[in-house]
């Protein structure tokens, strides 16, 4: 196994689609045990289960066993059970509390699909309790979260992978629009511009009894303790099955206190994939610009005034100087995706379509035939679980790292702190601070509820 710690980016990706391609990986434990079975598949746990976390287990059952789940909702955690059970034939073992996953010894990685708010926490208690992380986008509510997690990593050796999968799937787009660039084919890139819809307020959405089997202390966790808020019409489609104007289930996403609505829901996709085609993934904007915003509650001093409606932006236009003075705009106007402009040309790339005269070029004048994998770093892995495993296997960071992932989303972070202040913010990406503005740096952290505090 001591070969496999010396791979390089390039031999470790292909050794994510070698595993991919078979299904064999080695867990993570039995590595650091100095086994050699290529047999063994890493054991899992979520913690999370709704929505978005039950779409990750299921995708993963291909390359990893569950062992545990962990949700404050007994309704979720019983009813996801059941649909492992009929997927796999078996099924975990259910907790409230995410700390009794984190205590088993025999668990090789967590899966963290909880709101945006428990993200940092969760992830790491994960990493000190010797576990390797996938969690989802966006990774942390704050700036200094972002931090505290790259020190935790650099601290444990862990190995952690945040889900922003387009970096790897939707058949591979994103990563030909990056090659696109990358070989010149429109010229010098001169303005990105990233769609990612608007969305909308709410009624005035009152208190009422907590749901049955619902820890409603437990889901709120690190953030203010508040009433559950429902109204009776209940959302369809996906994040079906719960209210539709909420202060939990699906909603959360609507409100400051859990999450970052929609600048860190789609802007942590698009943004990502901006940031990496302009190279600046390991460095940040200068400079962040509200043109225009709306929010559906009045705000006094960056905080929202009344506690019974959603509070995130519902459109908005905001300029971020990036390196080289590169204009990129995050608008909840236009189609969702991304449009790229250069001297040369330019195209639009989202999860369903690559467009522009460049790409319809390519029939007439090919991408080299490893341009793809040139961005990648290797050969593309089959999905975002399995490079997550096959760099469990050989003990590198995946495509998605929290370095390049926090870089992107203190963009998204810097967006929404200028519109709740209404102000331009200047940021200097080295020192990680907004400069010469003492109240917007007071955003960049938020104080855990007294009782979940993250253990140390």
């Amino acid at each position: 196994m001591s070969s496999s710690n010396k791979l390089n980016r390039r031999h470790f990706l292909q050794a994510t689609s070698a595993a991919a391609a078979t299904g064999v990986f080695v867990g993570s434990s039995s590595l650091s045990r100095g086994q050699d079975s290529p047999n063994e598949r890493p054991v899992f746990a979520t913690i999370g289960l709704r929505n978005q976390g039950w779409t990750i287990t299921d995708k993963s059952t291909k390359f990893a066993d569950f062992a545990a789940f962990a949700d404050v909702d007994a309704n979720v955690l019983g009813a996801i059970n059941e649909k492992l059970e009929k997927k796999t034939g078996k099924k975990a073992d259910g907790y409230k509390d995410y700390r009794e996953v984190l205590d088993r010894d025999d668990i090789d990685a967590v899966m963290i699909a909880a709101p945006d708010h428990w993200h940092t926490k969760i992830s790491v208690e994960a990493m000190l309790a010797g576990k390797d992380v996938y969690c989802e986008k966006p990774l942390t509510l704050t700036i200094d979260e972002g931090k505290l997690i790259e020190k935790i990593v650099k601290q444990t050796g862990r190995v952690f992978q945040v889900g922003t999968m387009q970096r790897t799937e939707c058949d591979h787009r994103f990563l030909k629009a990056i090659a696109l660039i990358r070989n010149g084919r429109i010229g010098e890139i001169k303005k990105v511009t990233c769609g990612i819809n608007g969305a909308t307020g709410s009624p005035v959405i009152p208190a009422i009894d907590v749901p049955e089997g619902l820890d409603w202390d437990r889901w709120l966790g690190p953030a203010p303790k508040v009433p559950y808020r429902a109204l009776p019409e209940m959302r369809k489609g996906y994040g079906g099955g719960v209210p539709l104007f909420t202060n939990c289930h699906y909603a959360w996403r609507n409100w400051y206190e859990y999450s970052g609505g929609q600048m860190n829901d789609w802007g942590a996709h698009h943004v990502d994939i901006a940031t990496w085609a302009l190279g600046a993934s390991d460095t940040g904007p200068s400079k962040i610009t509200p043109v225009s915003y709306s929010l559906p509650v009045k705000y006094e001093n960056g905080y929202p005034t009344v506690s019974d409606q959603y509070n995130s932006p519902t459109n908005f236009e905001i300029h971020v100087n990036m390196p080289g003075d590169i204009p990129l705009i995050i608008t909840s106007e236009g189609d969702n995706g991304i449009l790229f402009e250069g001297t040369k040309g330019r195209f639009f790339v989202n999860r369903g379509k690559l467009t522009g005269k460049p790409v319809e070029e390519l029939e007439s004048n090919p991408l080299p035939e490893d341009a793809v994998e040139e961005v990648y770093g290797g050969p593309v892995s089959e999905n975002h679980t399995a490079n997550f495993i096959a760099a469990m296997g050989a003990r590198k960071q995946p495509i998605s790292d929290v370095w390049s992932h926090n870089r992107m989303l203190e963009t998204c972070h810097l967006a929404n702190i200028s519109i709740r202040l209404g102000r331009e913010l200047n940021w200097d990406p080295t020192k990680r601070e907004i400069i010469g503005d003492e109240q917007a740096n007071a955003f960049l952290s938020r104080v855990n509820r007294k009782g979940y505090e993250t253990r140390m």
